[in-house]
């Protein structure tokens, strides 16, 4: 039995030259590539397609779909934590944020994650299996379905390391800027990764007009390979040595985030050699409390650590942010609504 193909993963020109070889005019593929941008979840949607149509994709084609299972809604901020069911069962979580500007959302790319950094929950719940850029769109659909208001920005920095999942990434960049499909600018769209600098020189290659967000989160080799494996691949050096080359290819400011974790790459020694290492790039730092994740044993910084650090960095020329914790009531670290689902169902099934 031949398998069903995932069109929704297809871009306008494939479509076309999928239903030319099929005997069919150009103007149908435009129909159903316009269907699929506005999110619909079956072939018998597209209305305005004969039955016959309808039918013959329904036979060679499948639509991935965002299913939403869980949703959690911030008591302070109106951040929205979803839980989604893909086609196969497999589960990712997305971040929905209100900003003055309209909705961001924070979209995952992978289902778990390879990379083991061991402040974030996704790593902690192993890798399944890469995303398709349709069930990325599909996140991002199910999210606008359920707010009732168009997605304006967007951060690839949920579940997984988009790098990792390099082509797929790359289509569903592709997609989404679509103007036929959902037309969302890439000045408008943040990548974030932890450092894959062979895929970081691919990207720059693209002279994608997007931002890229490095997970930097320390200024030296010694702390960051102990909280982040993928140093001991890159080291810190490399990884900036790649960060300028790209900055100087595309012409975009690049941004770092930077988690500030108790006791461990929160002290003004590492404020002063992370500021060191930054000067005169086209950069950007984003200085981030650490989440509590359960089994980690990280503490946020204080207050008032975050407050010397961000000043040691901008006394020496470093612009830097600190971000602003949105969802903190419903456990939007992206990897822990799934991690406790997850836990909760087979608790029942134990008892069961």
């Amino acid at each position: 039995m031949e398998m069903l193909r995932d069109i929704k993963s297809m871009t306008l020109a494939e479509l076309k030259e999928a239903f030319s070889g099929a005997g069919l005019p150009a103007y149908r593929a435009g129909q159903v590539f316009s269907w699929l941008g506005r999110g619909v979840e079956s072939f018998e949607e597209m209305t305005n397609l004969p039955r016959a149509l309808r039918d013959s994709l329904k036979d060679n084609y499948y639509i991935s779909v965002a299913a939403l299972e869980k949703k959690q809604v911030s008591r302070y901020d109106n951040t929205v934590k979803y839980l989604f069911r893909l086609n196969d069962g497999e589960r990712v979580e997305s971040v929905l944020m209100q900003y003055h500007y309209g909705l961001s959302q924070c979209i995952s790319t992978q289902v778990g994650c390879r990379m083991g950094c061991t402040f974030c929950a996704t790593g902690q719940s192993g890798f399944s299996r890469n995303l398709t850029a349709s069930e990325m769109l599909a996140q991002i659909q199910a999210a606008q379905k359920d707010a009732g208001e168009r997605v304006s920005h967007l951060v690839l920095m949920g579940m997984g390391e988009p790098l990792d999942n390099y082509d797929n990434v790359l289509r569903f960049l592709r997609l989404v800027s679509a103007e036929e499909g959902l037309n969302l600018g890439m000045r408008h769209i943040s990548l974030s990764t932890c450092g894959l600098v062979d895929q970081i020189a691919r990207l720059a290659e693209e002279r994608l007009q997007l931002t890229l967000s490095i997970s930097l989160h320390a200024p030296n080799d010694e702390i960051r390979s102990r909280t982040m494996p993928v140093n001991r691949r890159w080291g810190v050096d490399e990884l900036l040595r790649a960060c300028r080359d790209y900055a100087k290819k595309t012409g975009r400011r690049i941004s770092f985030e930077y988690a500030m974790i108790a006791g461990v790459n929160d002290s003004e020694a590492c404020a002063r050699e992370l500021a060191a290492k930054l000067k005169g790039m086209l950069c950007h730092v984003n200085l981030i409390p650490v989440n509590d994740v359960t089994g980690s044993g990280y503490r946020r910084s204080s207050a008032g650590q975050l407050e010397r650090f961000s000043k040691a960095l901008q006394s020496r020329g470093i612009p830097v942010t600190v971000r602003r914790t949105l969802g903190s009531d419903i456990d939007a670290s992206c990897g822990q609504l799934r991690r406790r689902h997850e836990k909760e169902a087979n608790c029942i099934d134990s008892v069961q």
